[in-house]
């Protein structure tokens, strides 16, 4: 997959800011690659780019619009193919990150072709992959894992990537998901993977390397959630992590989408110790990664992480807020540099 740059994010009109995550990321860690936002009437999310629609984009340069959104289901609104089409007819490729195939859109599909443009859908792969074997391999591998969805499992493992590399890690981000994937150029959208190739691909995104060589595997939904349990426990098998990183939001009390209640950090750790030896008998975990957003006073977020450590005895940090150097302490004196 290779998308020209600069983009256009479209936002449509999305309920919150959570529902344009994909958009948001890229922002975050590609800021020079983003033109401008297309936002529908009704949007509530923002990515602080300047308001263009596909003409007035294309007539600053934009090369691929982005549909930088999520939805249950990843279904494509019907309301949101005239947008689509008009990006096309103003001269950008598109790209998705939708279960939804662009290309299986009439419309879509017949306004690519008389463009002569480009459809990118990140969660249609064409590599093909094998069943997982859970054969040790070389090299050294960390999991962020959650207590929910959508609780900074990309952002606390691209952190990570960071600040490894400046403590002096060769360390490398593997992406696991569609943002990640617009990210880092490389990766699978493994909520797309058929079920029983789930691991099998995590092995591939995480291949044999350098026995000091880190890859930081980003982490998709959680081992609790009744709708993407299974996603999780199959990536926790392939990347057969030597570590791990529980991500939170303490704010919530049930998981996003459903009424479930939301599990403990100790339960996560515990499950995710209990699940993952089946792949790595030394699996560990090495932080915690707290998205203290919803806290305004740095005093009272600073709190909230010193409780979560000394509860569990692991630093605990916001990677955004506070960076990440407590947990690459943390594997430095566990697993050296």
């Amino acid at each position: 997959m290779e998308l020209e740059q600069p983009y256009l994010l479209f936002l449509g009109d999305v309920p919150d800011a959570l529902a344009a995550k994909t958009a948001l990321g890229i922002v975050d860690w590609r800021r020079e690659w983003c033109l401008g936002q297309w936002r529908l009437p009704g949007c509530k999310a923002d990515a602080k780019l300047p308001e263009l629609n596909a003409a007035e984009a294309a007539a600053k340069g934009a090369r691929t619009m982005i549909v930088g959104v999520v939805n249950a289901g990843g279904k494509l609104p019907e309301h949101w193919v005239q947008s689509i089409v008009d990006a096309l007819d103003a001269g950008m490729d598109v790209a998705a990150g939708l279960h939804s195939r662009l290309g299986d859109v009439p419309a879509i599909a017949e306004a690519a072709a008389r463009n002569g443009r480009k459809l990118f859908d990140v969660r249609r792969s064409s590599q093909t992959f094998e069943t997982g074997k859970g054969t040790k391999r070389p090299g050294k591998r960390l999991l962020t894992v959650g207590t929910d969805c959508s609780v900074g499992k990309k952002y606390t493992a691209l952190a990570l990537e960071t600040g490894m590399r400046e403590a002096g890690f060769d360390a490398t981000f593997c992406a696991t998901g569609q943002t990640g994937v617009f990210i880092s150029g490389r990766g699978v959208a493994i909520d797309a993977v058929v079920a029983d190739f789930i691991s099998g691909a995590a092995e591939w995104i995480s291949p044999a390397t350098d026995e000091n060589a880190w890859q930081l595997v980003e982490g998709q939904g959680s081992l609790f959630h009744p709708s993407f349990a299974g996603v999780s426990l199959g990536l926790l098998h392939g990347a057969q992590p030597d570590a791990f990183v529980v991500c939170h939001e303490p704010t919530r009390t049930n998981m996003r989408g459903v009424k479930t209640p939301l599990p403990s950090i100790g339960d996560v750790i515990e499950m995710t110790v209990a699940l993952g030896k089946l792949t790595n008998p030394a699996i560990r975990p090495v932080g915690i990664a707290i998205n203290t957003a919803a806290f305004e006073n740095g005093d009272e977020a600073r709190a909230i992480l010193d409780k979560a450590a000394a509860d569990y005895n692991l630093p605990a940090t916001d990677p955004v807020r506070f960076g990440v150097g407590p947990i690459v302490d943390r594997i430095t004196k566990e697993f050296g540099s």
